[in-house]
Order: C-alpha cells, then structure tokens, then sequence
C-alpha cells in the first residue's frame, strides 16, 4: 500500500472532494488538518516548495499538488497507477 498524505482545512471544500476521490478509489490516507497548528502549515509549506493552498497532496515522495492536480491525474489515467491500483 502506498503512503499519501493529505493537508487539509475544515472550511475547505477542495479538501472535502479531493478526501472523496481518494476515499472512491478505496485507498486510505494520513489527513493533517492545518486549523490552529502552524507546525504542520509550515511542515506543508516545505514539502510543497512554498505552496500555501490547501489540500497539498503527496502520494509516496510525489508531491501532486491540489484538487485539480488530483482530478487532472484520475481523468487522464494516471491516479490509479500513483496509487498502485494497476497492479
């Protein structure tokens, strides 16, 4: 199984959907909700090379980005190999 990593907000609704897509393709993930702790938002900001959005999304050592990055990746096929579903 793979290791993926989620930064997420409470009041953000790309974290709602990028959670369901990942929760879709029965995969589970560690979630560090960034609210009120400004370790894991700057512990987030380092492992994205400065991104202050959230989600960040990192699958294995693969930093994939946001929602739209995570959508962009399962329309074009790619998701479910990063995910090592293919296997």
């Amino acid at each position: 199984m793979v290791n993926i990593d989620i930064y997420t907000s409470r009041s953000c609704p790309y974290c709602v959907r990028a959670k369901a897509l990942l929760k879709s393709k029965g995969v589970s993930f560690n979630e560090f909700e960034v609210d009120g702790n400004p370790e894991l938002i700057v512990e987030s900001v380092k492992r994205s090379d400065g991104m202050r959005t959230v989600p960040q999304i990192f699958i294995e050592k693969y930093h994939v980005g946001g929602y739209d990055d995570l959508s962009s990746l399962d329309q074009d096929g790619k998701l479910d190999s990063l995910l090592g579903l293919n296997n």
